[in-house]
């Protein structure tokens, strides 16, 4: 479903946006989706709109095998420079695919009358897919920005977009989010 309304209150969450992620072979390549994020940031900073930048730092306990080989670099977590971190801006560390799971972020949306969220970053199918369904769980009216999102498989990222974001979400692009943002 495309993209219908604004609602009164929207805010951008941008999904996984460090260090450690955007170094990996994504496809789109991260590069496109960090510059289609720093504009959608730069509209919503200008509507005095709030940004949410998550991160993940680590993994969440589970079974062993799964989780012993990860051993990211000290500076893995860390947001990439190019979003350029405003006082203004909530910053949310996950340890688990979505981002609202032990974390205080519907708290924060709720706080600040948000009914709208929309969405990029990176992984399609992984931490934006999951925060997508975490929201609509929680009522949220939900907006994919496909074009601004990426991941390391493909197939994966193709499945997400056309088949899994559009039952929970409405879908559109970053050019439309800016236009109706004007």
């Amino acid at each position: 479903m495309p993209l219908t309304q604004l609602d009164d209150k929207p805010a951008l969450v941008v999904i996984d946006l460090q260090k450690g992620i955007v170094s990996q072979p994504m496809v789109p390549p991260a590069g496109e989706i960090i510059g289609r994020a720093v504009r959608l940031i730069a509209a919503f900073r200008a509507r005095q709109l709030p940004v949410i930048l998550v991160n993940v730092a680590g993994r969440a306990p589970g079974r062993t095998e799964n989780t012993a080989a990860f051993a990211p670099p000290a500076d893995w977590h860390v947001l990439i420079p190019e979003l350029g971190v405003q006082p203004s801006d909530i910053l949310v560390t996950k340890l688990n695919v979505g981002a609202f799971y032990g974390t205080g972020l519907d708290r924060e949306l709720r706080r600040l009358g948000v009914t709208q969220i929309f969405l990029c970053g990176i992984s399609t199918s992984s931490g934006v897919e999951g925060t997508a369904r975490n929201a609509y769980d929680r009522g949220y009216n939900v907006v994919s920005i496909t074009d601004a999102m990426t991941e390391t498989n493909a197939e994966a990222h193709e499945h997400a977009v056309r088949v899994q974001l559009p039952k929970i979400s409405e879908i559109t692009s970053t050019d439309e989010v800016i236009a109706r943002l004007g």
